[in-house]
């Protein structure tokens, strides 16, 4: 009884109907998370869009049922598929009371997209490898605006206090400067009482955007290639051992069909 359920469970979770349907669910029900926002829509249709959410939180349970029931212990093996449960598990939370916050956290069950849509999976899981390398660069970048900060505090402290009067005001400045938001703003400004400002703003721009920070950008983009090379990789290795699991049978084959002829021809030749 057992196996046939799962068997059963199996058969729909692999049906090809059936992650189109569960990402439909998840887009109509981002939808109306959305519409619930606006008051006005609320008023007309509330009853409906929380009609909707219900039926797409039950839906999402069945879901996370099917295949819980279908793949058994494997299921959390995978960890996107732990990640859907979490997603729903919270979805489930009461909402009403102290409890009224977690009503926000339901928009988090778009971010299932993410683990059904193999494409934004590859994405993640390249950002993830990407983790160590964008981690030394991160520390890089602080000490660098560590650097910065303290330099431009003792620089232009005294003539432009409002943005570098001390540390944490500095510090803000130049992650501002190096965003690229207003900083022309800021070094005019500064220029007008020291002529030669603009020295600090152009390396530190050079340093920390043109540099490091495309850095970043370098260390995903390898870390997507890798994912990709692996992907491709495993691929093949699948490819190669069916091959080779056919050519197998293609021999046992050619063997049977000797022995046949062997036996054949040793029949003629007693007869």
């Amino acid at each position: 009884m057992i196996k046939r359920t799962r068997r059963t469970a199996l058969r729909i979770v692999d049906h090809p109907a059936f992650q189109p349907a569960v990402i439909t669910v998840i887009v109509i029900n981002a939808i109306t998370l959305g519409l619930e926002t606006s008051p006005a829509v609320t008023g007309v249709i509330g009853g409906l869009l929380q009609a909707v959410d219900q039926l797409a939180l039950i839906l999402f349970v069945v879901d996370i049922g099917l295949r819980l029931v279908a793949h058994g212990r494997r299921y959390w093996r995978d960890p996107w598929n732990v990640f859907d449960f979490a997603i729903v598990a919270i979805a489930l939370l009461p909402t009403s009371g102290p409890f009224a916050v977690l009503r926000a956290l339901r928009i988090l069950r778009v971010l299932r997209l993410v683990s059904i849509v193999p494409s934004m999976r590859r994405v993640i899981d390249g950002l993830l490898r990407a983790v160590p390398g964008m981690t030394s660069i991160a520390a890089l970048l602080a000490l660098i605006l560590y650097v910065a900060g303290v330099m431009g505090t003792k620089l232009f402290g005294a003539a432009s206090p409002e943005n570098f009067g001390d540390l944490g005001t500095t510090l803000f400045t130049l992650f501002q400067t190096m965003t690229g938001e207003g900083w022309p703003d800021i070094a005019r400004e500064l220029m007008d009482t020291m002529p030669l400002s603009w020295i600090f703003f152009v390396i530190y721009i050079l340093i920390s955007s043109f540099m490091v920070l495309n850095l970043f950008i370098a260390v995903v983009v390898n870390a997507m290639e890798q994912e990709v090379l692996a992907e491709v990789r495993a691929e093949e290795a699948e490819h190669a051992a069916e091959e080779q699991v056919a050519n197998r049978e293609i021999l046992a084959e050619i063997r049977e069909l000797r022995a046949e002829l062997a036996a054949l021809r040793a029949e003629r030749a007693a007869s």
